[in-house]
């Protein structure tokens, strides 16, 4: 199997609990790859601000790259994302991956509106962002939307771009802006499709063809609690997986069992694995999960 990284996703939490630092080293001292956080203003479930929560990571470690699972880059001036991003690039080392969405109905029109962002506009603003957010992370001149042409500095390494979602806009994106495509809740066989499809895409642009990073749920170890695994699958259903497919999406068993997951999904084209954890006991699932990338 060729090598695949595997990232995390901090917890989530309501409020102010989760100890960034030491997710942060436990993930590194894993031999894990990255460690990502969401990124939302308002949603149903609460995380904290994310590029903050990156740079608290970044300044505790030095090997782990750190990401934007996914940055709503439509709810910001892309003159103030570029300004976070490149200040995120400085202080990391170069480590982040800008994971970039166009915000989905699920988390409703809150934060669009309390911003006042059309939220009908949202992907046509991340285009336009997408446009000119090389030229102002690295510190060259662009001109934006309004017709002021402007410069930032310090520039920076401009990061790999991975556009998530899984519609024919996401692609399209991915295959005209992206170095990685960032489906989440998909199958390995819906991977493989996508990959046949992008391609394609990537071709018309005269691109090359982007990675793949999947974005997906874990819950090992030994006979996983059902009602745990049944909240998880309805979960899912909430963006739109059909239950059938919602209840075997999660990796689950002993980590022998979701090493032969991670070889579907690296089968399938998929060069980036990134797990969200199901239930409380985020570090030992952690440490399942990098048992599980050794057997793979």
């Amino acid at each position: 199997m060729k090598r695949l990284s595997i990232g995390v996703m901090f917890p989530s939490s309501r409020n102010a609990a989760v100890d960034v630092r030491a997710c942060a080293r436990h993930a590194e001292s894993l031999g894990l790859d990255a460690l990502f956080t969401g990124d939302h203003l308002a949603a149903s479930v609460g995380t904290m601000e994310s590029t903050l929560t990156l740079a608290t990571a970044a300044a505790v470690t030095e090997r782990l790259r750190i990401g934007f699972g996914v940055m709503v880059l439509a709810l910001r001036h892309p003159a103030w994302a570029a300004k976070q991003i490149a200040t995120l690039q400085h202080l990391s080392g170069d480590r982040v991956i800008l994971g970039v969405g166009a915000g989905g109905a699920v988390h409703g029109s809150t934060a669009w509106e309390a911003v006042g962002v059309p939220y009908a506009e949202r992907g046509r603003r991340t285009d336009a962002a997408l446009d000119v957010l090389p030229d102002l992370v690295t510190g060259r001149s662009a001109v934006l939307r309004s017709g002021v042409s402007i410069a930032l500095a310090p520039g920076a390494a401009m990061p790999p771009v991975w556009v998530g979602g899984g519609s024919r806009a996401a692609l399209r994106r991915t295959a005209r802006y992206a170095d990685a495509w960032f489906p989440s809740m998909i199958t390995a066989t819906a991977v493989a499709d996508g990959r046949r499809e992008l391609a394609e895409l990537a071709a018309t642009y005269g691109r090359p063809m982007p990675q793949l990073a999947v974005g997906g749920s874990v819950l090992l170890g030994p006979a996983p609690s059902p009602s745990l695994l049944s909240g998880a699958a309805a979960g899912l259903t909430q963006y739109g997986v059909p239950p059938e497919v919602a209840a075997h999406l999660p990796i689950t068993g002993p980590p022998s069992q979701a090493a032969e997951r991670l070889r579907e999904y690296a089968e399938a084209g998929a060069d980036h694995l990134v797990l969200g954890v199901i239930g409380d006991d985020w570090q030992r699932q952690c440490e399942l999960i990098a048992e599980a990338r050794s057997l793979a």
